[in-house]
């Protein structure tokens, strides 16, 4: 199961966090955000990570050239579009960098949310569901309604955001599961194409500020689920 910390800012965070056994890290390339840093500073943060982690930077209705300059002076090897980008959009964009990863974040308020994602099932890799702001494009803390999505199951991979934490992430879990018990064994994944979580203020002090203490115990209580 893919395990997805966004947010990093920290070379020293980012590479406890995946010893720690995050498959990817997320990179903020949004300038009006508290957790954005550099190309630059991203660059630095790579170059110090092991070469199986997954390397994603964010961006929100941000122009494909700039995506594709950013890409390759970081290394990154995936995009998320955080913003309303267009199937034609994330097609153009995969054009320009076709050995990299695209996920398409969506924000669902209701049911028919869900609909959007089947629009976007040949021309991006993956999706991932995020909570509803009406202002803010993620990272924001709220939870996701569980019940609106627990019957997803596009033809693509997707990632379950918004609002998961170490204390509630058994319980996201347990909407894609079978066979749940208290002691937790022979679980299996009820949902075929999901294939992981996405967190980022579920483990922080501040935005950008990764809380190592919340991280580790997201991972004690991961490993108490024996897919």
């Amino acid at each position: 199961m893919r395990v997805k910390i966004c947010g990093i800012t920290k070379a020293d965070q980012g590479q406890a966090i995946a010893r720690m056994g995050a498959t990817a890290l997320g990179f903020i390339c949004v300038p009006t955000s508290p957790r954005y840093i550099t190309p630059e500073q991203i660059r630095n943060i790579i170059e110090k990570l092991p070469p199986n982690i997954d390397k994603i930077g964010v961006f929100v209705n941000t122009k494909t050239n700039l995506i594709s300059e950013i890409v390759m002076n970081t290394k990154l090897n995936g995009v998320q579009l955080h913003g309303e980008e267009s199937p034609e959009f994330c097609y153009q964009l995969h054009q320009l960098i076709p050995h990299v990863e695209i996920i398409k974040a969506l924000r669902i308020k209701s049911p028919q949310d869900l609909i959007r994602a089947n629009i976007y099932v040949n021309h991006v890799n993956t999706v991932l569901l995020d909570a509803y702001h009406p202002d803010k494009f993620g990272g924001t803390g709220q939870t996701l309604d569980w019940q609106i999505i627990k019957k997803f199951n596009p033809n693509l991979p997707w990632l379950l955001a918004g609002g998961i934490t170490p204390d509630n992430v058994t319980k996201a879990m347990q909407q894609f599961l079978s066979n749940f018990q208290d002691k937790q064994d022979n679980i299996k994944l009820t949902n075929k194409t999901f294939s992981g979580i996405d967190l980022s203020s579920g483990v922080e002090t501040s935005p950008g500020d990764k809380d190592l203490a919340k991280v580790t115990r997201l991972f004690e209580n991961l490993a108490q689920i024996k897919l």
